[in-house]
């Protein structure tokens, strides 16, 4: 690896954290794979880190200057990780303790777009005391069931019977002792990154399958990636500006991306905010970014950027 002198006085030495032990694992070690490369054509000094148990005793002999993060899921992209380094008086990318936290609790993060006057889809918190046919007339007969902390789609399932949710509940409770049923909302999916203050071209997602799962986002060859996003000027600006306002409110910085489903009627509504998104072969921020003229050397240097 050969380091640029004028690299190293811009950024030091930098660790990127990858890996992980949540359940998002694989995912992260490839966007971490794909970042450290980028830095390693660029010049930058990158140390990889695949994060374990023992990370925070590791990293003071690293003697580090700032701190890419590439972990997705709890353990990584939920404050906490972020406290840590905080506190180690180290800089570190994305956004800090509170909104990383926020943002990956989609319960709490709805409950504070409904109280900002944010739509999103209807909902409820389901456990083992729920009335399962009632939960269902009142989201409308079909709903996504999902963990409050996990992301890539992991543990979420389309339920529209009391035994349907019911199983999918319990098939979330394995993974989360916080679980939602989500108002099924037909229509189209839609994506929004942000870089830096930014607004990325936004993506229109079509996939074959009931919806955009795990398997549609990592491994299916015939997802189909949409930008421009066949969107009318004013419904992009609108799409954009949503997205804009749904980052912002829960003190999102740096980077990250906006998920947002349209109806039929062509509203919006906000699903989530991810913080670290992937950075993958078949991840989206990349998609935007070379839609918006940026190389993938480029966005990973623009990420390292919003170290803070």
């Amino acid at each position: 690896m050969t380091v640029s002198e004028s690299m190293k006085q811009k950024y030091g030495r930098v660790g990127v954290l990858y890996g992980g032990t949540s359940a998002e694992r694989e995912v992260s070690l490839l966007s971490g794979k794909a970042v450290i490369e980028a830095l390693v054509r660029c010049g930058v000094d990158v140390v990889p880190i695949d994060v374990g148990a023992d990370l925070l005793q590791q990293l003071p002999a690293h003697q580090l200057d700032r701190v890419l993060i590439m972990l997705h899921g709890p353990g990584g992209e939920d404050g906490s990780l972020q406290g840590a380094l905080q506190f180690l008086g180290l800089p570190y990318t994305g956004s800090g303790v509170f909104a990383s936290a926020l943002a990956m609790d989609k319960l709490h993060s709805k409950q504070f777009w409904q109280g900002v006057g944010l739509p999103t889809p209807k909902f409820a918190v389901l456990d083992k005391h729920t009335d399962w046919q009632a939960t269902l007339d009142e989201l409308g007969g079909v709903v996504m069931v999902k963990p409050s902390h996990e992301g890539s789609s992991l543990g979420m399932t389309r339920a529209d019977s009391e035994e349907s949710l019911r199983e999918a509940w319990q098939a979330a409770a394995r993974l989360d002792s916080s679980v939602i049923a989500e108002q099924w909302i037909v229509g189209a999916e839609y994506t929004v990154a942000i870089l830096g203050g930014e607004m990325l071209p936004p993506i229109k997602l079509e996939t074959d399958h009931t919806f955009y799962d795990y398997d549609a986002k990592y491994l299916a060859d015939d997802t189909r990636y949409l930008c421009p996003c066949g969107l009318d000027v004013e419904a992009e600006e609108r799409l954009r500006e949503l997205a804009r306002k749904a980052f912002d409110s829960l003190g999102c910085s740096g980077w990250g991306r906006v998920d947002v489903m349209a109806d039929q009627a062509g509203e919006f509504y906000l699903l989530e905010v991810n913080t670290i998104p992937g950075m993958t072969s078949h991840s989206l921020v990349p998609m935007a970014a070379a839609q918006g003229g940026y190389s993938f050397d480029d966005l990973v240097l623009r990420v390292l950027d919003s170290a803070r």
